[in-house]
C-alpha cells in the first residue's frame, strides 16, 4: 500500500532542502563580504576607502556561479541598507544609498553574476592568465563604472562642487589598482584550485 504521506514528504524535502541550502549558502557569502569589508585602509583624499571586499565579490563568482554568487551580493547590500553593520567600517543603514560608495555596492552585483556566468561557462577550460584577464577586465568594467558615476553623484551633490575626470580617478580607481591586482589574482589562483 503507497503511503501518500511519506512519498508528499519526500518530494517536498527533494525540493525545499536543496533551496535552503542554496539560500544558507548565499547568506553566508553575503557574511563573508561583510566580513572582509572590515579589512579597511581608509584614505584621507577619499571618501571610498580599499577593503578586502572585493575579494569576497569575486570568490562569490567563482564558487557559487552567476544566480547564487549575486544573489549573494544582492543579500549583502540590501541586508546592508536594511541596517546590518556590515559595509567598510560596520556601518549600514539606508543612509549608504547616497554615500559615494553606493555605485561600488551595485557594482558587486554585477561583478558577481558576470564572473559567476563565466565560471559556469568555462568550467576548468581557462588556464591562469585567461582567468585572470576576465576576472580583471569584469571587475574593471562593472566595478568601477558604477563605482565612479556614484561617487560624482556623490561628491557633486554633497559638496556641490563638478569634479574633474582626473581627479574622480585619483579618488576612485588609482588608489586601489595594485590591492586590486593582488586580489584578481588570488582570485584566479582559487579559481584554479577549485575547478
Amino acid at each position: 500500500m503507497i503511503n501518500h504521506n511519506e512519498t508528499y514528504k519526500k518530494d517536498f524535502n527533494q525540493k525545499i532542502n536543496p533551496t535552503i541550502t542554496k539560500l544558507a549558502m548565499a547568506l553566508g557569502m553575503a557574511a563573508i563580504t561583510g566580513i572582509c569589508a572590515q579589512i579597511v585602509i581608509p584614505l584621507h583624499w577619499t571618501p571610498v576607502p580599499i577593503t578586502l571586499q572585493t575579494f569576497a565579490v569575486l570568490i562569490s563568482g567563482v564558487l557559487l556561479g552567476k544566480k547564487l554568487g549575486s544573489l549573494s551580493q544582492i543579500f549583502y547590500v540590501t541586508l546592508g541598507i536594511m541596517g546590518i553593520p556590515w559595509f567598510a567600517g560596520m556601518t549600514g543603514g539606508i543612509e549608504i544609498v547616497l554615500e559615494s560608495n553606493m555605485g561600488y555596492l551595485l557594482g558587486f552585483i554585477l561583478t558577481s553574476f558576470i564572473i559567476g556566468h563565466f565560471s559556469e561557462k568555462y568550467e576548468n577550460r581557462l588556464n591562469f592568465i585567461q582567468t585572470f584577464s576576465l576576472i580583471g577586465i569584469t571587475s574593471l568594467i562593472c566595478i568601477y563604472v558604477p563605482g565612479l558615476i556614484g561617487l560624482y553623484l556623490s561628491l557633486s551633490q554633497t559638496t556641490g562642487i563638478q569634479v574633474s575626470l582626473v581627479d574622480l580617478m585619483l579618488m576612485g580607481f588609482v588608489p586601489f589598482i595594485i590591492g586590486d591586482l593582488l586580489k584578481i589574482g588570488s582570485a584566479s589562483l582559487f579559481y584554479k584550485v577549485i575547478k
